[in-house]
């Protein structure tokens, strides 16, 4: 366990604090408070993303330390997206979804300042990431939906928001372009980097393999619709899963060394 004792250690203990109340209060009937609580947990966390942008001079994406940070981060908005635009709650596990993201950045990664290497000197760099960034809390929130499906959840009567499965088909819509552009940008950058759009890559096959379990989802929705909605569920779930082994299992895998093992 990596503990930090650093001022940017402590924005993001606090953070993980803040969303973990938020969801308590929420669970506890609390909306309100547990709204409020979520928003100063998003901004604490934007401090702590802040302060590391400052400390390494430039955009802090480069390592897993940097990822998780940044994804504790835009949990907020991106809930608060899905609830005034799309119409699906659970707030309270965009809450979790966030505390857990930024669990390793404060307790797993170093956090020790690393030079960017020439190949992340492009301005391909900040976009390619940050795509993928947005989509994988939009592919989290998703699966969180998709359990609430497998549990039996429905929405409260009075509430203004879709079905669980109606939900999570909404949030996957909204990922899945990001998910999208996340993979033409890497390609793109792959040949100006590389010279190749494709090298076959651990973490590229793995990206791909994301994107093609979602392509599963939406295939497989089309043709039966609600009919099996605990498939559905289930394919979005392990849309998450492969996405999980793209950022971790691939990345620290030393069986698979590849052409981003800069990300560790």
């Amino acid at each position: 366990m990596e503990i930090k004792y650093t001022i940017q250690g402590l924005l993001i203990y606090i953070s993980i604090a803040v969303y973990l109340f938020a969801f308590l209060l929420t669970l506890l009937g609390r909306k309100k408070a547990g709204h409020l609580l979520h928003a100063l947990g998003s901004g604490v966390a934007a401090l702590a993303f802040g302060y590391r942008w400052h400390h390494v001079r430039h955009v802090p994406l480069q390592n897993l330390f940097e990822v998780f940070l940044c994804l504790g981060m835009i949990s907020y908005p991106i809930s608060r997206f899905c609830r005034r635009i799309l119409r699906v709650g659970g707030e309270y596990g965009d809450m979790l979804i966030a505390a857990i993201v930024l669990f390793p950045a404060g307790f797993v990664f170093k956090a020790d300042p690393q030079r960017l290497p020439p190949a992340l000197q492009s301005w391909l760099f900040t976009p390619h990431v940050a795509v993928y960034m947005l989509s994988y809390i939009f592919m989290a929130k998703a699966t969180f939906q998709a359990v609430a499906q497998l549990a039996g959840k429905t929405p409260s009567p009075g509430e203004d928001i879709v079905s669980p499965e109606q939900g999570t088909y909404r949030v996957v819509c909204a990922g899945f372009p990001l998910l999208t552009l996340g993979l033409v940008l890497g390609s793109w950058w792959g040949k100006l980097a590389w010279g190749d759009y494709w090298g076959w890559d651990p973490k590229e096959l793995w990206s791909l393999a994301s994107w093609l379990v979602y392509l599963g989802y939406f295939h497989f929705r089309y043709m039966f619709g609600r009919r099996y909605a605990r498939a559905n569920s289930i394919w979005a779930i392990a849309g998450t899963a492969a996405i999980v082994i793209t950022l971790l299992w691939v990345n620290l895998s030393r069986l698979f060394p590849g052409l981003h093992s800069y990300a560790t």
